[in-house]
């Protein structure tokens, strides 16, 4: 068990690397396009302002100007919004800002004043007093390229989590698939010494052996005949009935009290009437004797056990409270995962089995409500009434 999380944590870590490489080589590729495109378009607003400049020079006496390339280079811009302004501040010439309406004085200056905020902008020397300065914002195509990392960053994530989500369905799928076949192969395994049993103890019925010892015999072997029942209804969809739940909590607690130490006190508050909830009565013992047993388990042999029912108007609550070592509220989530165990000894199953049983059998809920290390520990379960 301990090989196979190994295994699955290191195929996740090396998923995620790959994952973060990809992403990091992207992002820097698309910020690397994005600087070269930047660049580029800063070097074509410096050919338009020199187009503009050329255009607006006083002639030199005697000499025809040709400006139709710098008409050209002008009209030429049709993708990056740009703003010709003079010394003031007046907008004297505009070019893709996207307005909606070409003679709304009132959009243009909104415009006008959020591409200036931007302080992209290239000085045009008319002459030695007079200046004009061209201001331009991105293109859509460069604001759109540099947005791109993000979104791919966002891609990225989403698709780990589709991913991780994929990889944990399956891990479950698989150890749903080992745990059922095991526990429908361990009760086919004990059915046959079982029914040897049970045809020996009504031999020696016969055979005038003690009654006493015979009906211990008895009931260890329905013990098992129980035990196998309980693991051939592991992995399918055990039938609920309307039961009184007082009954069968009493059973198995008195079965606990039985096998435990006399140090343990194992004790129940329960209302006087019945309290009638959707039950699978054997796997339903089974939860609470797997809870008393941790519970003595933490309590190194020495304390108290306390299970308090309170109903509401449409779930019953099942509190079991132990004295014991306590739980980290790091591990409250950890302890019901397979494998977890703070003995030396064990499989690490009890609990679970103890959530597959309430929540897949039952409809139900168990969590830790509540946990002190050094004082104990609250498992509370939540069943719906009938």
């Amino acid at each position: 068990m301990a090989r196979a999380h190994d295994s699955s944590f290191a195929l996740r870590m090396a998923f995620f690397i790959g994952a973060a490489i990809i992403t990091i080589a992207s992002t820097l590729f698309s910020n690397r396009l994005a600087k070269d495109l930047a660049l580029e378009e800063r070097k074509k607003m410096e050919l338009w302002a020199e187009a503009i400049r050329l255009i607006a020079a006083e002639p030199t006496q005697g000499v025809e100007m040709d400006y139709t390339l710098s008409l050209k280079v002008i009209e030429g811009n049709t993708n990056i919004p740009v703003v010709l302004v003079d010394d003031k501040g007046e907008v004297l010439s505009h070019n893709n800002l996207g307005l909606k309406n070409e003679n709304d004085t009132a959009e243009l200056n909104a415009v006008t004043r959020t591409i200036i905020a931007h302080k992209q902008f290239i000085e045009v020397k008319i002459s030695d007093d007079i200046s004009h300065f061209v201001y331009y914002q991105d293109s859509k195509l460069l604001r759109k390229l540099t947005y791109f990392p993000f979104v791919q960053l966002i891609v990225m994530f989403i698709f780990l989590l589709i991913t991780l989500s994929a990889l944990n369905s399956t891990n479950r799928a698989e150890q749903d698939r080992v745990w059922v076949g095991l526990s429908k192969e361990t009760a086919h395994q004990l059915g046959t010494p079982i029914s040897s049993l049970m045809a020996w103890v009504e031999l020696l019925k016969l055979k005038n052996v003690d009654s006493k010892l015979l009906d211990e015999m008895d009931k260890d072997t329905q013990r098992l005949q129980t035990i196998a029942q309980r693991f051939s209804k592991i992995g399918s969809k055990s039938e609920t009935t309307p039961q009184d739940i007082k009954p069968a909590l009493e059973n198995a607690v008195q079965y606990m009290r039985n096998r435990s130490s006399r140090k343990i006190s194992i004790t129940t508050q329960t209302p006087n009437e019945a309290i009638l909830v959707f039950l699978n009565v054997p796997l339903f013992e089974w939860v609470i004797e797997n809870l008393c047993k941790n519970a003595i388990d933490a309590m190194d042999a020495t304390g108290k056990i306390n299970i308090v029912l309170t109903p509401e108007h449409k779930h019953l609550l099942i509190d079991v409270t132990d004295t014991g070592k306590g739980i980290a509220k790091s591990n409250f989530k950890t302890v019901f995962k397979p494998g977890y165990t703070t003995k030396a000894r064990g499989w690490g199953l009890g609990l679970s089995l103890v959530k597959r049983i309430i929540e897949e059998n039952h409809n139900g809920k168990i969590f830790v409500k509540s946990s002190e290390l050094g004082k104990g520990t609250t498992f509370r379960i939540i069943l719906k009434k009938a």
